[in-house]
């Protein structure tokens, strides 16, 4: 392997770290402003609703969102307190526990949607080109090889 990094593989690195992380501040801070609950609860929620009515285990939620699995349990517990989710005893053995999503849980995850997407609209698809898009679609496939 080569031990000298290239300067432009290096500032490709950071701006992609710097646009992650501003997109994501811009939709977060566009959720705090419309008083609704960080992107963390509509990553899980999302994928809860999408597995409705059987529900993930949390390794399985943790292996379909988006966002970092850092204290995903936590986020869990607080996800219950709130009633948006609840865990069952998982049948398939017993032992683990499934989390389902709750109709207050659906009617959170649909008014977080209309201003994430908004976000998403304004800090990102009005940036670039559909050819863009797709150029950096197939950029980013070839990283994640």
């Amino acid at each position: 392997m080569n031990k000298n990094l290239s300067e432009e593989a290096t500032q490709a690195w950071i701006q992609l770290h710097h646009a992650h992380r501003h997109l994501l501040e811009k939709v977060e801070k566009a959720l705090k402003d419309a008083v609704l609950p960080p992107l963390g609860w509509y990553d899980v929620l999302l994928e809860l609703y999408r597995e409705k009515p059987a529900g993930l285990r949390q390794y399985e939620i943790s292996e379909k969102i988006l966002l970092s699995k850092h204290n995903l349990s936590r986020l869990i517990d607080r996800l219950a307190k709130n009633k948006l989710v609840t865990r069952h005893t998982c049948e398939e053995d017993g032992r683990g526990t499934k989390i389902r999503i709750t109709d207050e849980g659906v009617k959170i995850m649909k008014k977080i949607w209309p201003v994430y997407s908004r976000s998403i609209q304004e800090n990102f698809e009005t940036k670039l080109t559909p050819s863009e898009f797709v150029t950096l679609q197939q950029m980013l496939k070839k990283v994640l090889v």
